[in-house]
């Protein structure tokens, strides 16, 4: 598994959960859930929360050409219940379609990334490190939303990477020229009729 494999599952989870959060009252995904959260307290302020990490580490950090300045809002306590959520997935798509393009790019995933770029002194990562950060932070905090949407009384949808993993044929399958349903083998050279 490589990053931008990963991606594109996140990619396909990610609009998986936007559609099914689409379809809840807008109150729901206000709701303090996390009461004694400093930060983030409702579904909202985690997705606005995901982006800005993204945003801050792929586009600030890595290519110098954030896009938040175009969704002006306050990172360190979102208060999302203010935004619609569509103009939350707005911003989301413009940051995570930027991170595809850059990902088709090919960038060399072994180039050291600074942490902190005006620090001469920073600690470096290599950007294949660095995406893997973004990455996993944002399967921790969606694994936070699905429990947020069990809360709620809602049954989240199934998100995990084999519902979107492509099936593989085992070597066992390509000798035999068939694949393993887990259906009985309805095609068989025994006529039963003259049994």
């Amino acid at each position: 598994m490589n990053v931008r494999e990963y991606y594109s599952y996140l990619s396909a989870a990610r609009a998986q959960l936007w559609n099914f959060l689409r379809a809840l009252p807008p109150a729901d995904l206000d709701r303090d859930l996390i009461e004694s959260g400093d930060r983030f307290h409702s579904i909202k302020d985690l997705l606005l929360h995901v982006t800005d990490v993204e945003d801050h580490w792929v586009h600030s950090v890595v290519l110098g050409d954030s896009v938040q300045g175009q969704y002006p809002h306050d990172w360190v306590r979102p208060q999302a219940e203010q935004y619609d959520l569509n103009w939350i997935l707005e911003y989301s798509r413009e940051v995570s379609g930027r991170t595809a393009a850059f990902l088709a790019s090919e960038p060399d995933l072994h180039r050291s990334v600074k942490l902190v770029q005006d620090d001469p002194a920073s600690d470096t990562v290599t950007l294949d490190q660095l995406l893997w950060n973004v990455m996993t932070h944002e399967v921790r905090h969606t694994a936070q939303i699905s429990l947020m949407i069990r809360q709620l009384g809602h049954t989240p949808p199934w998100l995990d990477y084999m519902r979107f993993a492509r099936p593989q044929v085992t070597p066992g399958q390509a000798d035999s020229g068939q694949a393993d349903t887990g259906e009985p083998d309805t095609d068989t050279d025994t006529d039963t009729d003259d049994l």
